[in-house]
């Protein structure tokens, strides 16, 4: 993004929203005494120039009973089934996120589960994706922490 295209203001409008998407327009006009139609005008400019893509919601899988999280590592039997297994990986609900990477392995994927079992399963189905040589699986003990807005901050800082 060249700099220049946003502002101090743009970015204090960035920094309340990092921390709470759902923060009203109105609450930060008030805090950044500006109106909240100028508010509203500069989120706007943000999405059309796709700076800003949606609001995320953040929600507590242990409380939802899907707390167990696994990586895997997925080897392809020819790079140029990539395609083919990513709309199988997304055709399983489990199935968080993927990742087209270099190295050992072609893809990795992220999936969350009730327990052992229900993982078994998934990798399982993962396994029996058609291009699919091996894989190899990672359980996170534990999340020690996820945290998106300090990248975010110190980005926005050298724009």
């Amino acid at each position: 993004m060249p700099k220049g295209m946003l502002d101090e203001i743009d970015h204090q409008i960035l920094d309340i929203l990092i921390e709470n998407t759902r923060t009203p327009f109105t609450d930060i006009a008030k805090k950044l005494h500006i109106s909240a139609g100028t508010v509203h005008v500069r989120v706007k400019k943000m999405e059309e120039l796709g700076l800003i893509m949606g609001s995320s919601l953040i929600l507590d899988y242990e409380k939802l009973g899907c707390s167990f999280v696994v990586y895997i590592g997925i080897l392809l039997n020819k790079t140029n089934q990539i395609n083919l297994v990513i709309e199988r990986l997304v055709e399983i609900p489990n199935v968080t996120n993927v990742h087209i990477s270099t190295g050992k392995f072609n893809l990795y994927c992220k999936i969350r589960t009730k327990n052992t079992s229900d993982a078994k399963n998934i990798i399982f189905q993962i396994d029996d994706i058609k291009g699919v040589d091996r894989t190899e699986t990672m359980i996170s003990l534990e999340e020690s922490f996820n945290d998106k807005n300090r990248l975010m901050h110190q980005i926005f800082n050298e724009l």
